[in-house]
């Protein structure tokens, strides 16, 4: 029986580390891609021209930074479920060409202050999500709804990153 109980410590440990590991890999990401984005700010990106409905610069952090929270929950709640399948393979790199994109916007938009190249990123970015949606359906609901804000986001963005190439170029 006490053999038992240390199997099931152990497992909610391991579940546990899983969350932490998970929250990590999506907040490095977050801060890497920070990188190419808050140089730009006050240099480049401050010298666009932007539409109206350009949120203030001080909203970007934290909202990127929940989002990625919710997005690393999300993956964890999948993992959780995780199987041998062809699906869950599928969902997983789905997942995290998911990533690869988002931080590749970061890095064309920002990095390489190539407004359209961004645009045609953020579409792709914009894909993605709703593949990663669909995806994590299959496993787990509540994953799928904590990616909802991450795309209605990212629709913002697409929007925001269109007018600002039209209005710079």
């Amino acid at each position: 029986m006490a053999t038992l109980q240390v199997q099931q410590k152990n497992k909610g440990a391991v579940k546990w580390w899983a969350l932490v590991i998970s929250i990590i890999i999506t907040e490095g990401i977050a801060y890497t891609a920070s990188m190419f984005t808050r140089p730009q700010i006050s240099g480049w990106y401050a010298t666009l021209n932007k539409p109206s409905f350009n949120p203030p610069n001080w909203l970007f952090a934290p909202v990127w930074t929940t989002l990625y929270l919710l997005i690393a929950i999300a993956a964890w709640l999948v993992w959780q479920r995780r199987n041998d399948s062809t699906l869950y393979a599928n969902t997983r790199n789905t997942y995290f060409i998911q990533l690869i994109i988002n931080f590749a916007w970061s890095a064309v938009f920002f990095g390489m202050q190539q407004t359209l190249g961004g645009l045609v990123v953020i579409v792709f970015l914009w894909l993605s999500i709703v593949a990663n949606i669909y995806l994590f359906s299959k496993f787990s609901k509540v994953a799928a709804w904590l990616m909802v804000p991450y795309l209605l986001w990212v629709s913002f963005a697409t929007v925001l990153n269109l007018y600002i190439y039209l209005l710079n170029r």
